[in-house]
């Protein structure tokens, strides 16, 4: 099933509504923006610190545009942010880093493991049962 991002979903939660699609849009910019292997590459190379666009693009066999225009992706998810200092354009890891990201995950491995640990105690139920 395809979803539509132009709908709008809302969700009743504990007695609060929680529009879903904003924090959708935030993880799908930000996954998006990582699904890529220059984009990863990238963020890489500014964990060890800042670095222009020529910087970011020696080891890779694109453009400056071409760079630039991953820089740009990776600054519309947040994870990057930029300046122009004089003819240079310096890039940094930006302030969230993959915050959302991260959060998502663990929320997700949780539900995981608690599904995993019923089913283990099911299986150890069934097998006391058969014998």
């Amino acid at each position: 099933m395809r979803r539509n991002s132009s709908v709008r979903f809302d969700l009743a939660v504990r007695g609060a509504i929680v529009n879903r699609m904003v924090k959708s849009d935030t993880l799908d910019r930000t996954f998006s923006a990582l699904a890529d292997p220059t984009r990863r590459d990238i963020l890489v190379r500014l964990s060890r610190g800042p670095a222009s666009i020529s910087d970011l693009a020696v080891p890779f066999d694109i453009s400056l545009p071409g760079v630039l225009k991953h820089v740009r992706i990776l600054e519309e998810a947040n994870l990057v942010t930029s300046e122009k200092n004089g003819r240079t354009r310096e890039c940094r890891l930006g302030p969230e880093h993959m915050d959302d990201a991260t959060r998502w995950i663990e929320v997700q491995r949780r539900r995981w493991e608690r599904r995993l640990y019923r089913l283990e105690a099911a299986i150890e139920r069934r097998k006391g049962e058969a014998t």
